[in-house]
């Protein structure tokens, strides 16, 4: 889905209303003067961009009406859907990944000019799956299969390509799980992840999506650190028309999931989305947080939370190693989703995070519109990185 409107003028209705919105919801959520004008207008001006990339509210409610019915509760569902034209996008996924595809497919391309794979073309393109942060230990296994039958013959970059694409997809197929629903209500989704990842936005996408699949949500601000995170989710709210669960700036985090999870079980809510801090100042701190969230919500469900997802910036290519490590240190962290491939040459991070974690990748993100975060598809993924076509069913 894709549509077309006056961007400029759209940017500048859409900046108005927003920071008219998180105005009036921080002074329900902040002590007057605690909020600042530059947290404001940078909350405003990041949902608005988001805004402007996205549909109207009319086209929203018209786009919701044409969703099927979820599945009944005790059938597992996916909490996200597969998109309905495949081709369509897989064009915006090629699109987003340019930068990491063009460095690969053009390094191929280079590498493998009326050449034999031998030893140093082996070398070379070993290297370049490196400089693509395919990392070290992953660069080795992919250029050692693609050598096993083809080792000093003649080949071709377009042959190169279409190997690694399967090798590739070989190491992304086993973690390609997408988010399910169980016999729980509400199903609850703890967010974590370092703070400019996204995650925040994330949350407020993965809502519209649930509500047009005609799932009840609720979201919980558990960024009480940052006026700006706790006024970005109530705009987010607000424009979804769910509601969404915040006390004070620097109120306990955990005490906010109980009453959230306490209120959604009386609602009757579908899914219970919760934020939380992100800062790794001191690393201490953040980790008995997140131990103390998972604690206290168990005591309410003792089943809960059901996914705790780890949001990751490919932006940030070999670091996303670390930062998962240090997430697993502190929460058991069941999936990942793969933010802002769309302005990155380090595409090849998500390889490699699949190669050494096996950790279940659930969704990427590859634009700001709310239709450019998708379930994550192995075998799309693998021929998008390295330029190629869909292949043909």
């Amino acid at each position: 889905m894709i549509w077309f409107f006056n961007k400029k003028k759209k940017e500048e209705q859409a900046t108005e209303a927003a920071s008219e919105q998180v105005a009036d919801n921080a002074a329900d959520v902040t002590p007057a003067g605690e909020v600042t004008p530059d947290e404001l207008q940078g909350a405003a001006e990041e949902v608005a961009a988001e805004i402007t990339e996205e549909a109207t509210e009319e086209n929203i409610a018209a786009e919701a009406s044409q969703v099927d019915a979820p599945a009944p509760a005790q059938t597992p569902a996916p909490l996200m859907e597969k998109p309905d034209t495949k081709q369509g996008w897989f064009a915006r996924l090629k699109s987003g990944l340019s930068l990491s595809s063009g460095k690969l497919a053009g390094g191929i391309a280079d590498i493998f000019t009326k050449r034999k794979l031998d030893q140093n073309a082996l070398d070379e393109l070993e290297e370049l799956l490196i400089t693509a942060d395919l990392g070290p230990a992953t660069a080795a296994k992919l250029t050692a299969a693609i050598a096993k039958n083809r080792f000093d013959k003649e080949v071709t970059g377009e042959e190169i390509r279409t190997a690694l694409a399967d090798e590739i997809e070989k190491i992304l197929t086993p973690v390609e799980k997408p988010l399910f629903t169980i016999d729980a209500k509400p199903f609850v989704i703890l967010m974590v992840g370092v703070n400019g990842t996204g995650k925040t936005t994330t949350i407020g996408k993965l809502g519209q999506q649930f509500t047009r699949e005609g799932k009840k949500v609720m979201l919980a601000a558990g960024d009480t650190f940052r006026a700006a995170a706790v006024a970005q989710l109530k705009v987010w709210g607000e424009r979804i028309g769910c509601p969404v669960m915040a006390k004070d700036e620097g109120a306990d985090a955990a005490a906010l999931a109980y009453e959230a999870l306490d209120r959604a079980e009386a609602e009757g809510a579908d899914i219970l989305m919760m934020d939380t801090a992100g800062r790794l100042q001191n690393k201490a701190n953040l980790m008995e947080e997140l131990s103390k969230i998972v604690r206290v919500i168990r005591k309410k469900n003792a089943a809960a939370p059901h996914a705790i997802v780890l949001v990751l910036d490919a932006t940030v290519g070999q670091n996303a190693h670390s930062q998962l490590e240090l997430f697993k240190e502190m929460v058991a962290i069941t999936g990942l989703i793969v933010t802002k491939l769309d302005g990155t040459a380090k595409g090849g991070v998500l390889v490699s995070l699949a190669e050494r974690f096996q950790m279940p990748v659930h969704a990427i993100g590859i634009g700001e519109g709310i239709d450019d975060l998708r379930p994550f598809a192995a075998a799309d993924y693998a021929r998008a990185i390295v330029g190629l076509d869909a292949a043909s069913d």
